[in-house]
């Protein structure tokens, strides 16, 4: 019987795209971002806690797989934000063949008790870092989607990912970690060691002149300002 899709923004045309999004976020928070990438690009962004059914890590892997199946995404560039990093990993572990470059913003996959997961516990650090349209999304989930919410988030404190870093790294796939100048949320040193394991090149993004401190929330606070920096990754999705 084939699985269930996943409601997804889709926009423009080209080499396929693919965004996860962060914790209870929703792809409508990335919506700037991705209009900028679809001048050249097919971007898809799924929405990945809004499952058919109870949320699971392997059940969002399989639905993402649908997903990517049902808009003919044979082989994707992968940007996972945040909490999105996770189902990232996993989906190129599982399936290398289909992966052409990967690009982790903002995201940790070691750590067993990963600290993203107490987004679930204070939400009002999340609130502080969101747009009004990232906090509205952040509300609906709640309210639409508990039991997946807190699935998900359960999931982000028990799991290890060590395994599928390996496996990413010793398939030799183009990988990437873009890092905000001041992330409240992780530890850049962190940040620095995950680009280490995985064989990634590892970027902080400079502070732009006169702007506040670009914090964990900038891929879709200043979305040209991460795309510009996507941009002199040489992605071959943006070549």
């Amino acid at each position: 019987m084939p699985a269930d899709t996943l409601r997804t923004l889709v926009l423009g045309d080209g080499p396929p795209v693919v965004i996860l999004h962060g914790y209870g976020l929703s792809p409508w928070s990335y919506q700037a971002t991705a209009e900028l990438l679809a001048w050249r690009t097919r971007v898809a962004v799924p929405a990945i806690f809004a499952l058919n059914g109870r949320w699971s890590y392997d059940h969002a892997l399989t639905e993402l797989v649908a997903t990517l199946d049902s808009l003919g995404f044979e082989r994707v560039t992968m940007i996972g934000h945040s909490f999105g990093g996770g189902l990232e990993l996993g989906f190129a572990a599982r399936h290398p063949e289909r992966v052409v470059e990967l690009v982790f913003a903002d995201t940790l996959g070691m750590s067993r008790e990963w600290v993203l997961a107490e987004e679930a516990v204070r939400p009002m650090t999340l609130f502080r870092l969101a747009t009004p349209k990232a906090a509205l999304d952040f509300t609906s989930s709640w309210l639409h989607h508990p039991m997946q919410m807190a699935r998900a988030a359960w999931w982000g404190f028990v799991s290890d990912r060590r395994q599928e870093v390996a496996a990413i790294a010793s398939a030799g796939l183009p990988c990437h970690v873009l890092w905000a100048n001041r992330d409240t949320l992780l530890s850049r040193q962190d940040g620095s060691e995950f680009a280490r394991d995985l064989g990634a090149s590892f970027s902080v993004v400079d502070r732009p002149e006169g702007a506040a401190p670009v914090d964990h929330d900038w891929m879709y606070r200043y979305p040209a300002l991460f795309v510009e920096y996507l941009d002199k990754l040489g992605l071959e999705a943006l070549s």
